[in-house]
């Protein structure tokens, strides 16, 4: 019986097999890690991307607020509007707008929403991302199809710009932004190491309020 033990344990039959299957489950591993992570680079570039469209977009759409265009005091014409403190926001504005939360801003607009999130196509309040014809300008949603409207944040505020009774209204400073809970895509890592949990950090491009009408 020790003698049986002794050869099987010097026996290397099937060695290179167990080998090889070791070595090509670390491989695949590595491969399809590089394969994710190549992806979850794009969604944060795409991300980054609709951002800058959306605020773009916002600074020459009507307001998803349309108190923002009669924001502000008029008791002193010409004087700025002061620059909004949450200490003190007295005489200043801040309008924050969620997409699809009618209660989330004053007079929220979801027509003017949808031209941020679905460019010049028609207005809708579903997560659909729709084709875009000649000569219409794009959205955040076809930058990076996966946004939901519900991630993207609008926010209209007073920063000093503008003056009181500007006939065109107020001079918001605009920011829009991806809202946190937006998770990274996996493909191969979500199951095999949990990666599905990783959310995509918060986004945001600000750009001062242009006509805020439907100019180019």
């Amino acid at each position: 019986m020790t003698w049986r033990l002794g050869r099987f344990g010097r026996d290397e039959s099937g060695a290179a097999m167990v080998e090889a299957t070791i070595a090509m489950t670390l491989f695949l591993t590595l491969t399809l890690g590089f394969v994710d992570f190549g992806y979850a680079f794009y969604q944060w570039n795409a991300a980054a991307k609709a951002v800058q469209v959306g605020a773009r977009m916002a600074s020459v759409s009507p307001p998803v607020s349309p108190a923002v265009t009669t924001a502000g005091p008029t008791s002193s014409p010409g004087d700025p509007i002061p620059v909004w403190n949450s200490s003190n926001p007295s005489g200043s504005y801040r309008f924050i707008c969620i997409g699809g939360d009618a209660t989330s801003c004053t007079n929220y607009d979801d027509t003017a929403f949808s031209r941020i999130f679905r460019g010049d196509t028609a207005p809708s309040n579903d997560d659909v991302c729709p084709a875009l014809t000649a000569g219409q300008r794009p959205g955040m949603c076809h930058f990076f199809p996966r946004l939901r409207r519900q991630d993207v944040q609008v926010t209209y505020v007073s920063t000093g710009l503008g003056y009181q009774t500007r006939p065109d209204g107020a001079v918001p400073t605009i920011i829009v932004e991806i809202r946190p809970g937006l998770a990274f895509q996996f493909f191969f890592l979500s199951g095999l190491l949990g990666f599905n949990n990783i959310n995509i950090p918060p986004m945001r491009s600000t750009v001062t309020g242009e006509d805020l009408g439907n100019g180019a």
